[in-house]
């Protein structure tokens, strides 16, 4: 089996005014037809906002539970990236979502993320999304882990045993 290239760890992106920047720049919430509200997200808090389309609905012609994992893990992990110190690069490691309502196409929906507690290595975050009329869809909590600057994240575990 041929052997695969190690990529590069990934490398943090420094907190406000720079996240909100990266915003702007194309990842996968883009790619689903969301955005970052920088306008109205900051420190500890953002927003993250679309329009439904034809896209993200499933066979029940509703919208797919992964779109709306997809717009609370961008919202609250782009909330505790808003609180990151020089150096320091973050990802999920947790994420718990409930579906309440069911949103169809041509709705609004806006997720709001916010920072529960930010320690040295994770970070506890809430997240809730809401259609235009402010009925809540769905809840959301997770915990991301923090690298420090220069951390090498940990690699395969290798047994002390002989075998």
């Amino acid at each position: 089996m041929p052997r695969r290239e190690r990529l590069p760890e990934p490398r943090p992106v420094r907190p406000l005014p720079e996240v909100l920047r990266a915003a702007r720049r194309r990842g996968f919430h883009t790619e689903v037809g969301f955005r970052i509200d920088t306008a109205r997200s900051g420190h500890g808090v953002c927003l993250v906002t679309g329009k439904v389309e034809p896209r993200h609905l499933n066979i029940n012609q509703v919208v797919h539970g992964g779109v709306y994992a997809t717009i609370l893990d961008t919202a609250m992990g782009a909330s505790v990236v808003s609180m990151l110190r020089e150096g320091e690069t973050t990802a999920t490691t947790s994420l718990y979502v409930e579906f309440l309502r069911a949103a169809r196409q041509g709705d609004t929906l806006t997720a709001r993320g916010e920072v529960l507690r930010r320690g040295r290595h994770i970070a506890f975050a809430e997240g809730n999304l809401f259609d235009a009329a402010g009925h809540r869809l769905s809840q959301a909590r997770g915990t991301w882990y923090i690298w420090s600057a220069g951390a090498k994240p940990a690699g395969p575990r290798r047994s002390s045993r002989g075998g």
